[in-house]
């Protein structure tokens, strides 16, 4: 009886190294595959580098085996940021947003209809506060903030051009998601905002207009678009009465037009309260 428990047991685990050893033989063939996907899609841009440095500037690579590693260690964070957002962050977004809409988390019937706009209350603000906290984790803005203030020697301050940043695409955010369990037309909110960043770039100081127009694209990037794109379509499809075609895509665009106003809002309050600090001095 013993050898034989024995045996059963031996047959378990090598069945069990088997399954294992097969499960990361089929996940390294996968990132194998993701791995050639990336580097053909990296390619142009690396021969559209090289090229123009050895054929129009027709100037040697100054450190060729350190700009190799760096195209290897973006085509590997690449494949494994892609692998994340496939396991992680959508699959979060849309859980979120159908966790937040559903009958029991609202308090109701689910024969009711319609549905006020006023009951979303909690989507509008967990959509402000991911767009908010993903602007300041967003590294490409991060990159921005510090050369702006570097450059402008200390006029532009790295930390409040990311927080004017962060609240124009939290507010974009939840006025975004406003749209979509709203179903009101795109067009509304995008002529509108950019009539207001119009009237805004003729009062904004000179300095920071370029700036601005630039924060309503660095925001939208590798940490923020899988996470609004999630929410977006997650909600349309939770929403009574929304197609994720029509109604879920949209909120990129929010969160890179009110940026835009956010900065040169906070530029022109900064300009007004420097301009009044200095008429107050005798």
């Amino acid at each position: 009886m013993m050898e034989l428990m024995e045996r059963l047991t031996h047959f378990a685990l090598t069945l069990l190294d088997t399954c294992r050893n097969a499960y990361i033989i089929e996940w390294l063939i996968h990132i194998a595959l993701k791995l050639l996907e990336t580097g053909r899609d990296i390619l142009p841009i690396a021969a559209v580098i090289v090229g123009f440095q050895l054929l129009v500037i027709r100037r040697p690579l100054t450190n060729p085996k350190k700009t190799l590693a760096g195209f290897i260690f973006v085509l590997l964070g690449i494949v494994f940021f892609l692998e994340g957002l496939n396991m992680a962050l959508f699959p979060l977004g849309s859980l979120m947003a159908s966790q937040l809409t559903t009958p029991e988390f609202l308090g109701l019937n689910p024969l009711d209809q319609p549905v006020s706009w006023r009951t979303y209350a909690w989507v509008y603000v967990f959509a402000a506060s991911i767009g908010f906290a993903t602007a300041l984790a967003e590294p490409s803005l991060l990159a921005v903030a510090l050369k702006a203030e570097q450059i402008s020697g200390g006029a532009i301050r790295a930390w409040g051009l990311r927080i004017a940043v962060a609240i124009g695409v939290a507010l974009g955010l939840a006025l975004g998601t406003f749209r979509i369990v709203t179903g009101t037309g795109l067009y509304f909110f995008i002529v509108g905002g950019y009539i207001i960043v119009i009237i805004q770039t003729l009062f904004a100081p000179k300095l920071i207009i370029g700036l601005a127009y630039d924060s309503g694209g660095v925001t939208t990037s590798m940490v923020t678009v899988p996470l609004v794109t999630a929410l977006g379509l997650g909600l349309a499809q939770a929403v009574p009465g929304r197609n994720p075609l029509l109604d879920g895509f949209g909120l990129i665009a929010f969160a890179s037009l009110f940026p835009i106003i956010a900065v040169l809002a906070y530029a022109q309050i900064a300009h007004w309260l420097s301009k009044g600090s200095r008429s107050s001095k005798p």
